[in-house]
């Protein structure tokens, strides 16, 4: 009996195991809510999620393609012709034009320095000088300003254009009103704009190439926004406002920029305008002093010295206040 006992027990624990590891054990270990997780995973998605999640997929293909095209023709183009610096400095001038200007010009200051006397070391330099260094210099300086004078109405620009979008203009017309308003040289390079799309190219692609015109990150980000939504759609009018802010953004930070570097740059400003003063207060309290200086060879070999040595300060000082950003 006692065997018999023992042997109704132990079967009664086996089954009262069995079922508590099929009915109770799935629910403690989280086993059922994976099995569900996984059925869920495994179950086939809506065909209407399906098809957004596909365009989706197609837009961000799409605007990586865009990119990279853009990046690709940046680089083939990352050197820039005379032409093209003339033309982003606001000068209708010809190459060939440049050239003689910059070799009249030499040939001026070369004349000076020999009327002037003292051998023929520093007429040379001079004319080095003036027929290579000083237009590229004028070039850059007119570059810079029209950049500046751009910067300053492109959000304006911006901003005309997406309230035409929103009042239901195309945006070739919001680009018209943009060209008929703005102010230098915002309006010549919208109408070009306008001309490169009336000879047939697409507008996105005229809008890019305002970045060639206009080498500023600020034309470059219109023209991508400009090129990316002609080619794979979405709201303009959103895009171009948050440019907009963009834009206005950064130029609220150059300004923060500036002002914070102002000490530095009025402190270079006095570092580099010494020696010529005091070469100055010099000259005129003791000529004969310093006359050695332009009219013996050694003089004018001390002379060419200082100005390599001293124009090599100013481009380091000059490189460590200019913020990128």
């Amino acid at each position: 009996m006692k065997i018999q006992a023992m042997a109704l027990a132990f079967l009664a624990t086996a089954a009262v195991g069995g079922l508590a590891w099929v009915f109770i054990y799935p629910l403690l270990s989280g086993e059922k809510k994976a099995e569900s997780r996984r059925a869920s995973v495994a179950r086939p998605e809506p065909a209407a999620k399906r098809q957004t999640e596909r365009t989706q997929r197609s837009r961000r293909e799409q605007v990586e393609g865009s990119l990279k095209e853009l990046e690709a023709r940046r680089q083939k183009e990352s050197k820039v012709s005379l032409n093209t610096r003339l033309t982003q400095a606001g000068l209708d001038w010809s190459p060939q034009k440049f050239y003689v200007m910059s070799a009249i010009l030499a040939v001026v200051f070369l004349g000076a320095g020999i009327f002037l006397g003292g051998g023929i070391l520093g007429p040379i330099g001079l004319a080095f000088a003036a027929g290579f260094g000083v237009p590229r210099w004028g070039l850059s300086f007119l570059k810079k300003r029209r950049e500046k004078k751009f910067l300053a109405a492109l959000p304006d620009a911006v901003d005309v254009i997406v309230r035409g979008i929103k009042a239901g203009l195309p945006l070739f017309e919001s680009i018209k009103v943009v060209a008929a308003d703005a102010p230098e040289p915002l309006r010549s390079e919208f109408k070009a704009i306008i001309e490169t799309q009336a000879i047939g190219m697409p507008l996105g692609e005229a809008c890019a190439r305002l970045y060639d015109r206009m080498p500023v990150p600020e034309a470059n980000f219109f023209g991508i926004v400009v090129s990316i939504q002609q080619k794979s759609g979405g709201n303009l009018s959103e895009a171009l406002g948050n440019l907009s802010k963009v834009l206005r953004d950064r130029k609220k930070m150059a300004e923060k920029i500036q002002a914070m570097s102002m000490e530095a740059k009025a402190s270079a400003g006095i570092i580099g305008s010494l020696p010529p003063i005091v070469m100055l207060l010099v000259y005129l309290t003791t000529p004969d002093y310093i006359s050695l200086l332009w009219t013996h060879p050694t003089g004018q070999l001390m002379l060419v010295g200082c100005v390599v040595w001293m124009g090599l300060g100013i481009m380091v000082m000059k490189k460590m206040i200019n913020f990128d950003f």
